[in-house]
């Protein structure tokens, strides 16, 4: 079936941010004496809920976070985007080819997923069709989340494709039974339904004209 709608996740997958979103978590707990490696931290805990990564972390390593450390950690991050933050590799080139709709579902709130998009300039690409985990109140994995998003642009999930960069967002898509391509940058090894792996942002054209065939 032609394919007429495409559903990105942000972190990782528009926007290089992961690395510096769990900068910000190991900054947070470094002031509480814990050292943690930001690179295991984004191997594990990508595309999860952040109010989860924070509590498992703190139980972990016994330590109790500030009231605010949501808050601290969101002004953290921007500061970081406003510093760091670049377009993963790639995806311009993609977009720029893509005539489908095109929207953006994240786990994250709608204003860190606006600025995101803002600081590297792929807001026009996507307008207003942006969902957020906060707004919706469904979070990955849960897979009603990209069927709500798609219900609200007005596509059938047969009409979409997902395109993800973690396990916790390929599952969401998956599980909508939604075509779902796996930015796949850590070679992982996923046996799911509907789900195709690719390490090249480039290749997406090709690879949603594939399913479009199908």
């Amino acid at each position: 079936m032609k394919k007429s709608c495409l559903l990105f996740d942000n972190d990782g997958t528009l926007v290089d941010s992961e690395y510096l979103c769990n900068l910000a978590i190991a900054q947070q707990f470094a002031e509480l004496g814990v050292t943690l490696d930001v690179d295991d931290l984004v191997r594990n805990y990508r595309g999860g809920k952040l109010s989860e990564i924070l509590g498992s972390l703190a139980l972990r390593h016994q330590v109790k976070l500030r009231d605010d450390a949501e808050k601290n950690y969101r002004q953290r991050v921007a500061q970081l985007f406003d510093e760091q933050l670049k377009p993963v590799s790639g995806i311009e080139t993609a977009l720029a080819q893509l005539p489908q709709v095109k929207a953006v579902v994240s786990n994250g709130p709608r204003k860190k997923i606006e600025h995101a998009l803002q600081v590297c300039d792929l807001r026009h690409y996507f307008s207003d069709r942006l969902f957020s985990a906060y707004d919706l109140g469904l979070h990955k994995p849960d897979p009603h989340i990209y069927l709500e998003s798609a219900k609200k642009l007005g596509f059938t999930p047969e009409q979409c494709v997902v395109i993800e960069d973690s396990e916790t967002g390929v599952s969401a898509g998956s599980r909508a039974g939604i075509s779902t391509l796996f930015y796949n940058k850590f070679n992982e090894a996923l046996d799911l339904p509907h789900v195709t792996s690719f390490t090249d942002m480039r290749e997406l054209p090709a690879l949603i004209d594939a399913l479009s065939a199908e």
